[in-house]
């Protein structure tokens, strides 16, 4: 039963498929792994599948469904996660060929919060080495399905492309500079980039502890808000969880955006970005007004010297978390994870010191900002789609780093929750994505925009040519 076209669908509505009886987890579940097979050669988002895992879990599911013990929305429906997060059933590798043999003593919290849903787990995803900007030498990076010399974002380049692709129905990201934003823009999915401290950290494989979000990448606002929803939550496992109470995002979503102030600083967001993202903009815009919401002009911080900190600060953290490994294993890095290691080991207390107060400032000067409103809205990404050559010169391109990265890195530094959305089409046939973002633990307003956002256009139902 609509077994040719399951991959096509979203999260919610194969939910309802598999719940109420129309389809199978197991069929379903089958199709994917099946379609997996046809088309993952090619696109290199998996590293790991769980077959036979993922089949038990399926008929487990179906045969409490059919008993009438549906646990919640993810029930059932196949998923997968970054290969950064710990499986005992699994290698989990963090893009590092030294991991390939590395078994977690436990699942990580939001493995186990997926499967205490119900939710089917395929496999591990591909990212870049230690979750960084390059993929090791030794590993194909994945392709987007869209068009395979577009880049197709980093760091969680996997989840973009295996969700995109409809090899899963969503997937768990990571984001410490733009890593669930990115290949959410690029790929044409709806992304959550959550609240520092949302979602636990447990058993997921640092880059830079402070910066580090994890978050749900999807096809819509509705299907990323029951996956945030399952992951989110306090965690005695790990004391920096917080223990703000999660709401029923699903049913917040619904109260739609009618008299949510939401601030653009035009300078910044429109005229400072290219023609094809201006435009997105200007649409969001009218889109927006005419569900009721109230546009605002606002003077955002200068972002400039946060994303010149950004490097410092990450490299310091990751230098930390890589320091059972390197400098000792150095012949087994790539070039772009060890200079980022190299920097972080050169810096002085004196440096970082320097790099803590002038973050504390500009998260205080963003927080004020939501004073007087309650959403911002903002490019994905200065320039749209980049080709993946143009992308290996970001490095050495001061001008393109500081396009592409002043609507992200920002946003890790303060900790702010962002959705991404897929906006439009540049004429090359790839998606052009935007954020909404909100003051901290305000996920709820994000879904509310995204969800109106959603139901008043179709970006979100473009599917690749795959």
């Amino acid at each position: 039963m609509l077994e040719a076209g399951f991959h096509n669908l979203e999260l919610m509505q194969i939910r309802e498929l598999i719940q109420s009886g129309r389809a199978s987890s197991i069929e379903v579940t089958r199709a994917l792994l099946q379609r997996i097979s046809d088309i993952d050669p090619e696109l290199h988002a998996f590293v790991t599948l769980l077959t036979d895992r993922a089949i038990a879990e399926a008929a487990a599911a179906d045969a409490e469904i059919a008993a009438g013990r549906i646990r919640g929305p993810l029930h059932g429906v196949p998923l997968a996660v970054k290969d950064l997060l710990w499986t005992v059933d699994a290698p989990t590798t963090h893009g590092m060929p030294i991991n390939r043999a590395f078994m977690a003593p436990a699942d990580s919290t939001v493995v186990c919060r997926l499967r205490e849903a119900g939710a089917v787990i395929l496999g591990k995803l591909q990212q870049t080495e230690g979750a960084f900007g390059d993929h090791h030498p030794e590993i194909r990076a994945p392709v987007n399905p869209w068009n395979p010399t577009i880049w197709s974002g980093v760091s969680s380049s996997g989840s973009g492309v295996a969700t995109a692709a409809g090899m899963c129905f969503g997937a768990i990201g990571t984001d410490t500079g733009g890593s669930i934003r990115f290949p959410s823009a690029a790929n044409g999915l709806t992304g959550l980039k959550p609240t520092w401290g949302r979602v636990s950290r447990f058993g997921a494989f640092e880059l830079a502890a402070s910066l580090d979000h994890i978050g749900p990448m999807a096809r819509s606002a509705a299907d990323t808000a029951v996956m945030l929803a399952a992951i989110a939550g306090p965690d005695p496992k790990d004391p920096t969880a917080a223990h703000n109470p999660v709401p029923d995002y699903a049913n917040e979503m619904e109260k739609g955006i009618r008299g949510l102030r939401i601030g653009i600083d035009r300078d910044w967001a429109i005229n400072g970005v290219d023609a094809p993202n201006q435009a997105v903009i200007r649409s969001v815009i009218e889109v927006c007004e005419a569900a009721g919401a109230i546009i605002q002009e606002v003077a955002f911080p200068d972002t400039a010297q946060m994303v010149a900190d950004w490097t410092p600060l990450c490299s310091v953290e990751a230098a930390v978390a890589h320091q059972e490994t390197f400098p000792s294993q150095r012949q087994d890095y790539g070039r772009a994870l060890a200079g980022l290691l190299d920097l972080g080991r050169a810096q002085s207390a004196m440096d970082y010191q320097q790099l803590r107060l002038r973050r504390a400032e500009f998260t205080g000067r963003v927080r004020a900002v939501f004073q007087d409103i309650d959403l911002l809205l903002i490019p994905a990404t200065g320039v749209i789609t980049p080709t993946a050559e143009k992308m290996d010169t970001v490095g050495s391109d001061a001008a393109l780093a500081l396009a592409m990265f002043s609507f992200t890195m920002p946003f890790d530094i303060t900790g702010s929750p962002t959705i991404t959305l897929p906006g439009g089409m540049n004429e090359n046939g790839t998606p052009i994505g935007f954020q909404f973002v909100a003051d901290h633990f305000r996920e709820d307003l994000l879904f509310r925009a995204g969800w109106s956002y959603q139901s008043a256009t179709d970006w979100h139902r473009q599917r690749p040519p795959v």
